[in-house]
């Protein structure tokens, strides 16, 4: 095979951390291959260098035999390498046409040629199946559409490689099944695609040669028909995982723990984001609810959690109305959180490790008698529990925002299990982490679940819904759009749902 891209012993460091411990990378000519590793390995740091978004400490790129100096993308774009980034670069106000030849030199003396551009702009959607309205403002595109235009955008520009950086992180399953057709086509055209990504399933799925990176150095590097998942996931993490959690089954639920009946909020613009929303969880039940970022969601954890109005609706725990009521009471009532963000909301981060650890229970025996904090008593538990939920961290006095992301979600955790709730409210448990921290977070959960303990899960990460749900229900635009049991349960059933189809029971509480 030609070697498009060579890029040899590539160094970057941020003050101390080095991303880009002498790295070589290669890219041939009509494969598709993975960058794979954990957040934080280092992956995008490296495309980022090959996109001239960053610059090397030291190293050598070399694209079709001859070496180059690469100082920005519009070098890269002009060598025949395009990005799509994780983070869309789009105008929103702008045409999807104007989008795309934004940056290019007029096509006419000084005049921009709208309309041959359009044209040009339709051969190749159709060529590609990124079929997108050219005349749609980018705020009017769904998120797939929007990563069509990023496609076609760089497909615009004549690029014999194309970047991919996590790119069905917010795509429906059926929207990623397109993606693949798409990039399959370009395959067969001989351009090369380079795949970044941390879900094993995928890569699998697409890849053709896979390059594993672990804390900035290469971890490994293999053919996909040569390995396996389970071989993948010890690269990444260096020790061996377990490719599925066991799930105890339990064929009979408890009574109803939290019951949510005709809930209204909006949004921090002032727009109604959930929109009658109803559902029931019961004792040792997990139900997922499972949607497209930005359906309402993350307004259905802040009402549930104190931190955010109703408009109209109830929640009911244990018989009990606790519509309106305050974090910490609903804290003393027994409900656990893992918040979406555990920078901003989980996390004191300038705070030691162990008052992250007491934040919510300071004030309760054995930690405190009165209004006197018992320092010793919370000495011992902040270390007892950081042995016993495996925080890596140099001490319990060690500044909370210095831990690895996993270790900050394993703080979050052992806080909120040490009190033994009855119901947790997980959001986004495994957002950024690696497998073996993944593992970790999924055993505890499942684990809690067999102890009795309601959760509703809201994750975008389907496998993670699928594999830890015994019901899901589906959010789109604020509304639910159906319930289903596990034994109902397809990915394409769920992809429909999340683009706005009613299927299956909604099952609401009266």
């Amino acid at each position: 095979m030609e070697k498009i891209v060579e890029m040899q012993n590539i160094r970057k460091t941020f003050l101390h951390t080095v991303a880009n411990n002498d790295i070589d990378f290669d890219i041939y000519k009509g494969e598709v291959v993975t960058l794979l590793g954990e957040n934080g390995a280092g992956k995008t740091t490296l495309m980022k260098i090959l996109y001239g978004m960053y610059s090397m400490d030291s190293g050598e790129i070399y694209v079709k035999g001859k070496k180059v100096d690469i100082e920005s993308p519009k070098d890269a774009i002009s060598l025949g390498i395009g990005m799509v980034h994780q983070h869309f670069t789009l105008v929103k106000s702008f045409t999807v046409t104007e989008n795309v030849i934004l940056g290019l030199p007029p096509s006419k003396g000084i005049e921009i040629d709208l309309e041959s551009a359009k044209k040009d702009l339709i051969s190749l959607s159709k060529k590609y199946g990124l079929e997108v309205n050219p005349d749609a403002k980018i705020w009017q595109l769904s998120v797939g559409e929007k990563q069509r235009v990023e496609i076609i955008k760089a497909l615009y520009r004549n690029i014999d490689v194309l970047i991919l950086d996590e790119p069905t992180a917010v795509l429906t399953p059926q929207e990623a099944e397109n993606l693949f057709d798409t990039l399959r086509l370009l395959i067969k055209e001989g351009k090369s695609i380079v795949f970044i990504s941390h879900k094993l399933r995928e890569v699998m799925e697409i890849s053709d040669r896979i390059v594993i990176l672990r804390n900035g150095s290469l971890a490994g590097e293999k053919n996909k028909k040569d390995t396996t998942k389970k071989e993948l996931a010890r690269l990444m993490v260096g020790r061996e995982v377990l490719e599925i959690v066991e799930k105890e089954e339990i064929p009979k639920k408890g009574e109803p723990l939290l019951v949510v009946q005709n809930l209204h909020a909006l949004n921090d613009k002032g727009i109604e984001a959930l929109r009658g929303i109803s559902f029931e969880v019961r004792s040792e039940e997990i139900l997922g609810i499972a949607g497209v970022s930005g359906n309402g969601q993350r307004e259905l954890e802040n009402v549930l959690c104190g931190v955010r109005e109703n408009t109209d609706g109830r929640i009911v725990f244990k018989g009990k109305e606790i519509t309106g009521k305050k974090p910490k009471e609903i804290i003393n009532l027994g409900i656990g959180r893992v918040p979406e963000d555990r920078m901003e909301e989980g996390l004191i981060l300038d705070l030691p490790v162990f008052e992250n650890l007491v934040i919510e229970s300071y004030d309760k025996k054995p930690l405190s008698s009165g209004i006197l904090i018992n320092y010793s008593s919370v000495k011992d538990f902040a270390e007892r529990t950081v042995k016993e939920y495996d925080i890596k961290t140099p001490s319990i006095y060690t500044i909370t925002r210095t831990l690895s992301g996993g270790n900050l979600q394993k703080v979050i955790l052992a806080r909120m299990l040490s009190r033994n709730p009855e119901f947790i409210i997980a959001s986004q448990p495994i957002r950024g982490l690696d497998v073996g921290a993944a593992e970790y977070i999924h055993t505890k959960l499942l684990s809690a679940r067999a102890n009795g303990v309601g959760i509703l899960l809201i994750s975008e990460d389907l496998d993670e819904v699928l594999m830890l749900s015994d019901r899901i229900l589906v959010m789109y635009e604020g509304e639910v759009m159906g319930i289903l049991d596990r034994e109902d349960i397809t990915i394409e059933k769920l992809g429909l749902m999340m683009t706005g189809a009613r299927i299956g029971g909604l099952h609401e509480p009266n």
